[in-house]
């Protein structure tokens, strides 16, 4: 239940080299969005045997359908940004990622593309920024090198964590909400302000962004979200 996300990836030798990375730590989900070129025999060749990676790599055109179904999604960055928001080396983003997954929660790691990494609009849509630390005079990490650190770490945590039985159903006590929900009460809360007047439209601010933020700090359940959107269409009326 964890994926890699590599987001708009230009040069499909890349793809292939992250898909042997992967593999090399026992990782075999990839999605692909927006790919300049795949499949392609680049890709298949730098995968050196990952083959079974890229047949079952899911392609996409967008973020949304990318991270639609994950509960937690952990975007890489290189450099700070202006609008602040939860970070983490990849050490210790591994230790978290490993959590989740033994709670049978779906994560997404995001990477960026290879020119220029992710946008602040897509970092925004995860919980979590991820951060490899490197000597500051020269931070530029090749995409496949990025997500190998990565997976070495989450592979390394998971090493020194007791696997849990999959037989063995893990108790929780709430059922989180998908990014996919998420996004539904952000867009009804946006129709609300628009229409109560709490929002300009045409000067929104950063309320958007500050409502993302928020919900990720938030960890909504399901059944909060249903919640919210009740009071939502209420105030509607």
């Amino acid at each position: 239940n964890i994926r890699i996300i590599l987001c708009q990836p230009s040069h499909p030798g890349n793809i292939g080299a992250c898909a042997r990375a992967m593999k090399n730590m026992g990782l075999n989900r990839l999605t692909l969005i927006r790919p300049e070129i795949f499949p392609h025999a680049s890709a298949t060749e730098r995968a050196s045997g990952a083959d079974d990676v890229l047949a079952n790599a899911k392609v996409v055109e967008t973020l949304e359908e990318g991270i639609a179904n994950c509960h937690w999604v952990f975007g890489t960055s290189a450099r700070s940004r202006e609008f602040p928001w939860p970070q983490m080396t990849s050490r210790e983003a591994a230790e978290k990622v490993v959590s989740f997954a033994q709670e049978h929660q779906e994560i997404g790691i995001l990477f960026g593309t290879e020119r220029s990494g992710l946008t602040n609009a897509e970092l925004q849509r995860c919980d979590f920024h991820l951060t490899i630390p490197t000597h500051p005079s020269y931070s530029s990490l090749n995409l496949s090198q990025a997500v190998q650190v990565v997976a070495y770490e989450i592979y390394q945590h998971w090493l020194t964590k007791k696997p849990i039985d999959s037989a063995q159903p893990v108790e929780t006590h709430f059922e989180k909400a998908t990014k996919e929900e998420i996004a539904g009460l952000l867009k009804h809360f946006e129709e609300t302000a628009i229409k109560i007047g709490f929002m300009d439209p045409d000067h929104p601010k950063k309320l958007l962004p500050r409502l993302k933020r928020l919900f990720s700090k938030a960890q909504l359940e399901k059944e909060e979200i249903n919640i919210l959107r009740g009071f939502l269409k209420l105030t509607q009326r």
